[in-house]
């Protein structure tokens, strides 16, 4: 409004004002060269200051870098120093260990070259002592010879005196008839009196030569029979229990078995239906169970985990029914070995199975399908002996137990199992009625069924083919003296040789040489009434008389 007011014109003062404008705008213009002048004046001295200080800490780092390169130089070289060293070490501990492995070798050398002589001392020591026995056998049989030599010249002398008694009695009867003038028939019960009383001990003497003299054939030929049957075979004894050991590799593996949380014992538990005991037994795990079969199952199976190492259900179900498998194949295996074995022809494949599986059986510990094919063998032995069917009584022998390869999955006793059996797969009638009668619970109807029970109690009760609890050995043993020492006239009784023998000492002054014969019957009698016992019981009755002196 001013400028409008005034009297200059308006382009003047727009002239005016655009000039000062200029002007003002040079001054700012040269105000602000100069700041940026300055500015840059100080930025280059700053610069130069950060350059010095970037050259000074190049230098300090490279001095630095050359001392550590120094002192890696130097730790490399000490570090080959000590390398050098520790191998030195190395291999004079190596020489030191291989020359102590030498020595303990040579020990161990010389220790073994030690037991091998101290073993062949022991067998030349044990072939002194057989042929000192053999030496001895030959001493004894020819006291024995000599022995018998003088028996029979006192049985002569015997006979003679018991002539002349008759010729004596003979005599007094007819004196008696003479002079005491009695009747003839008070004389004929008067001498029948006397003679009855005599007769006594004739009648006595007379039993024992009969039992002696039946014994001794009877033997003799049952010997000759089972001597050569035996010889002929010779059977292998297994003995099974109910458990079965597997060895670890080492302590740690029962944990693997074990699994987590128990999952891997789990699975073989309720797979093979075996119990898995794992206690402080080292590097070992016990397997229980009733079945054989089962165990012998779980003992593949856990010995091929064990080995493999791939322990877990999965691979655990895989094994088992593997190892399933191949039980079944040798179970088949084995029936058809022993029917190969024994000769007896053809046979039904499901008997074959049940034979095989008689070998993972055992009966007071000896094993069934080893016990029915030494069955077999004697049976099949004594029957060529006889005249019979040598085939048809292996067959029989083979067979007779063959109901123990089911009797704990059927109910009943393994005879009725066995005849069952039989029957079911057209068994001849002469192996049915051995299986029937092998342990008299029917009377035999052959030949056939006599031999095979006669074989079965020879393969059952020798010596070592049957394991008996120390309990029931106890038991026998005291029941068999008891029996003994309620005789009248025994004096003590003595159950020696594992039960076999019983020795049995009478007085002297109640029991004459004639009743002990009939006290030893009587024994016997009672034993075979009331006991149970394998095999046979010799009973031996002693009577002594001792005349006992001091000199003084």
């Amino acid at each position: 409004m001013i400028f409008l007011q005034s009297s200059m014109p308006v382009v003047v003062w727009i002239i005016l004002i655009i000039l000062g404008l200029i002007i003002g705008g040079g001054i700012g213009y040269l105000i602000r060269v100069k700041t940026v002048e300055k500015k840059l004046s100080s930025a280059k001295d700053e610069a130069d200051k950060v350059l010095t200080d970037a050259q000074k800490t190049l230098l300090n780092a490279e001095k630095e870098a050359e001392a550590k390169l120094q002192e890696a130089s130097s730790i490399l070289a000490n570090a080959e120093k000590e390398a050098e060293i520790k191998k030195k070490e190395s291999i004079n501990e190596a020489k030191e260990e291989i020359t102590k492995l030498k020595q303990e070798a040579e020990i161990d050398i010389k220790e073994r070259k030690k037991s091998v002589v101290e073993l062949e001392t022991k067998l030349d020591l044990r072939e002194d002592n057989l042929d000192r026995r053999s030496n001895s056998l030959d001493h004894r049989e020819e006291l024995l010879n000599a022995e018998k030599v003088k028996i029979d010249e006192k049985k002569q002398e015997l006979d003679e005196q018991n002539n002349k008694i008759n010729e004596i009695l003979r005599l007094q009867e007819e004196k008696l008839v003479e002079i005491a003038g009695y009747t003839k028939e008070e004389a004929k019960n008067i001498i029948f009196e006397a003679v009855r009383e005599e007769m006594k001990t004739e009648i006595a003497s007379y039993i024992k030569d009969e039992e002696e003299k039946a014994k001794l054939e009877a033997q003799a030929k049952a010997k000759n029979i089972l001597s050569l049957a035996i010889q002929k075979y010779s059977g292998e004894i297994a003995s099974e229990t109910t458990v079965t050991t597997v060895a670890l590799p080492a302590e740690e593996m029962k944990g693997r078995v074990i699994g987590r949380e128990g999952r891997n014992i789990r699975a073989i538990e309720s797979l093979t239906g075996v119990d898995l005991i794992i206690d402080d037994t080292p590097e070992a795990v016990v397997l229980s169970g009733f079945d054989p079969i089962r165990r012998e199952i779980a003992k593949r199976s856990l010995e091929i985990l064990v080995s493999d190492g791939r322990i877990h259900p999965a691979r655990i179900e895989e094994v088992v029914e593997r190892c399933r498998n191949d039980v079944e194949l040798v179970i088949r295996e084995l029936g058809e070995d022993a029917v190969f074995k024994t000769g007896i022809g053809k046979i039904h494949p499901d008997l074959i199975k049940l034979i095989g599986r008689l070998n993972f059986r055992t009966s007071y510990g000896q094993n069934v399908l080893q016990h029915s094919i030494e069955t077999a063998m004697l049976a099949g032995k004594m029957a060529a002996e006889i005249g019979e069917n040598e085939i048809l009584a292996r067959r029989a022998g083979l067979l007779h137990d063959i109901g123990k390869a089911v009797d704990h999955e059927i109910e009943g006793s393994h005879v009725e199992i066995g005849v069952e059996l039989a029957n079911r797969f057209h068994e001849p009638k002469e192996v049915i009625d051995a299986i029937a009668s092998h342990h008299e619970d029917v009377a035999p109807k052959s030949v056939i069924a006599v031999l095979v029970a006669a074989a079965d109690a020879l393969s059952s009760a020798r010596p070592g083919a049957r394991s008996d609890s120390l309990e029931n050995y106890i038991k026998r043993l005291e029941s068999l003296e008891e029996i003994s020492n309620s005789v009248k006239g025994v004096q003590s009784s003595y159950a020696i040789q594992a039960g076999r023998e019983l020795r049995v000492i009478v007085n002297p002054d109640e029991v004459d040489d004639l009743t002990i014969f009939t006290i030893a019957r009587d024994i016997k009698t009672q034993i075979e009434q009331k006991l149970q016992y394998p095999g046979t019981i010799k009973v031996t009755v002693i009577r002594e008389t001792r005349a006992t002196d001091v000199a003084k």
